[in-house]
């Protein structure tokens, strides 16, 4: 099994995360880990899983603005150009065989509120001819960080249980 890990961090804390995830998936899956800057503008096909991570701004994906906002606030990572949503917009129309997975960081204090990096960046997957195949938050104390106790162990643990669910149906077996 091949899957990708494609990523934005503007603070450290969603690499880290998409580190821990891509950890987990080797344990049944070749993996290959993109941040923004590297990540491949086309998907070969070639890949039967796509992981993408983004931080949440504004309840939803990053856009140029709220990116400049985190740099301007002292965010070290990534860029102000590209993230996780251009690069889904950009993506060819399917039907895909690859599944795409989204997790996302947000801030605890307000882990009750709607809307989610993961849930935008599922829904334009799906518009894209994707299928979904699974979403996940892992939480951070302040937007500028650190990540909550145990939050890079369930990143790991959210990675293996994606790899067993491709292998799952890889076997033709029903994935829960």
């Amino acid at each position: 099994m091949r899957a990708w890990v494609v990523y934005e961090s503007m603070f450290g804390n969603t690499e880290e995360v998409a580190r821990a995830v891509a950890e987990g998936l080797s344990t049944r899956a070749n993996v290959e880990l993109y941040d923004m800057a590297r990540a491949p503008a086309e998907i070969n096909g070639l890949l039967d899983l796509i992981v993408v991570g983004a931080p949440t701004h504004a309840f939803s994906l990053s856009r140029p603005s709220t990116r400049a906002s985190a740099i301007e606030q002292g965010a070290t990572h990534g860029a102000a150009e590209r993230g996780v949503r251009e690069w889904l917009e950009h993506l060819h129309d399917g039907p895909h065989s690859e599944l795409v997975a989204a997790f996302d960081t947000r801030v605890d204090k307000i882990r009750h509120l709607p809307g989610s990096a993961a849930h935008k960046a599922e829904r334009l997957a799906r518009h894209h001819g994707y299928s979904p195949a699974g979403r996940m938050s892992f939480y951070v104390s302040d937007a500028p960080g650190p990540l909550l106790p145990g939050e890079l162990d369930r990143a790991r643990e959210w990675g293996r249980h994606l790899a067993e669910d491709m292998a799952a149906r890889a076997a033709g077996r029903v994935v829960r």
